[in-house]
This record gives C-alpha cells, structure tokens and sequence, in this order.
C-alpha cells in the first residue's frame, strides 16, 4: 500500500493535485494534506474529493489518474 498526499495548493487549472510518496514532483511538506495508505490512485482521488471540488493525479507519479 502506497501513501498518497494531495497539493493544498492549487495548480494554475484550479485542481488540487494528488502524489504518492516519493514523487519528485512532490510539493513541500508544509502544502500536503496527508490522504493515508491506498492501493491505487483512484481511491486516494476519492479521499481528496471529500476536501477538495477539483482534483487530478500527478502527471508524473499518478498517470492513470491524470486527466488533461
């Protein structure tokens, strides 16, 4: 199981973006929200909705959960 965190911050889209530990894209401590262990992005997606209207996967750690 995979710790997943989503961005405080939002992108310049508006969307809240999600990484999983170790993500070099990953944003500093202080801006990340801590959505616990999942097996999958999606599910880590699913935590993030419940704080934030727009999220999206990392381009980069999360592809499948990435949306243009």
């Amino acid at each position: 199981m995979a710790q997943f965190y989503v961005n405080q911050n939002q992108q310049t889209g508006g969307e809240h973006e999600v990484h999983v530990e170790g993500c070099n894209f990953m944003p500093f401590e202080k801006n990340l929200l801590d959505l616990g262990g999942h097996t999958d992005c999606s599910s880590a997606l699913e935590v993030a909705r419940n704080t934030y209207d727009v999220v999206n996967g990392c381009e980069h750690c999360c592809p499948s959960c990435h949306t243009t």
